[in-house]
């Protein structure tokens, strides 16, 4: 497959599979890849990704569970091209379909309570509090503006069957508001686990899945930390990223 001016082709690690990214611009990092993990969809599972970006997650969590099914929402129209020949060139197009539109359109184009599983890496500047990029890619992937954390729970609650998951990576210090706006929707929060450069340090991010229809129960699981005192990856690091 042909790559456009300012592309360049990457590879993932993961049994040959490979991904086409900018030169410059948004690229994904280590959020996807923890959040692809956790997610960690079931046989058969239906999912669904919200702000796909490059497509890296439907691609991680194709190669982990190869019995499911996956929907992935970009907005931005050279984004999704990217992804959608990404998959291509992965083969996948049976498993992935990418579409480019805004995801308040999800339930009208995806349909409604047919979902296991909803992904999103939202954007973690809130408008106003944060410097803008200057890439518009950048600003878009990264920065609140109609992808709101209201939008994203109401679509996510819209697509989900009773008992389906919601799955989020997101910067700790804003870990309720994530977690107000899904319980608004009837997503209860379940599974939640704090993200850490080292350990005795606060956490910068928390991966967090809530489930439609469940009780208001919080299982903390134990803490994710990246690096050993030295800086060299974990142990569990490593098995994130399949380097054991």
């Amino acid at each position: 497959m042909e790559l456009l001016e300012g592309e360049r082709l990457d590879d993932l690690q993961r049994g040959g599979l490979r991904i086409i990214q900018k030169r410059v611009g948004f690229r994904f990092g280590t959020d996807a890849v923890l959040l692809a993990d956790f997610a960690c969809p079931k046989p058969g599972d239906l999912v669904a990704d919200f702000g796909t970006g490059t497509g890296i997650l439907p691609l991680l969590m194709a190669a982990r569970q190869p019995r499911s099914q996956f929907d992935a929402l970009e907005i931005q129209e050279d984004m999704a091209d990217m992804a959608a020949r990404s998959v291509r060139l992965n083969g996948l197009e049976h498993r992935i379909r990418v579409h480019c539109a805004d995801l308040a359109m999800a339930p009208q184009l995806l349909g409604r309570q047919k979902y296991n599983l909803v992904v999103c890496n939202p954007p973690y500047g809130r408008v106003g509090t944060v410097l803008l990029s200057e890439h518009p890619g950048e600003r878009t992937a990264r920065h609140e503006g109609a992808c709101t954390l209201e939008s994203i729970a109401q679509s996510a609650a819209a697509l989900l069957r009773f008992g389906g998951r919601a799955a989020f990576i997101y910067p700790a210090p804003r870990a309720l508001e994530l977690m107000r706006a899904l319980s608004e929707q009837g997503l209860e929060p379940k599974r939640i686990r704090t993200v850490h450069a080292f350990a005795g340090r606060a956490p910068k991010l928390i991966l967090l899945d809530a489930v439609k229809g469940a009780g208001s129960m919080l299982h903390w699981m134990e803490p994710l930390i990246l690096s050993e005192a030295d800086g060299t990856p974990t142990a569990e690091w490593k098995r994130i990223y399949g380097l054991e």
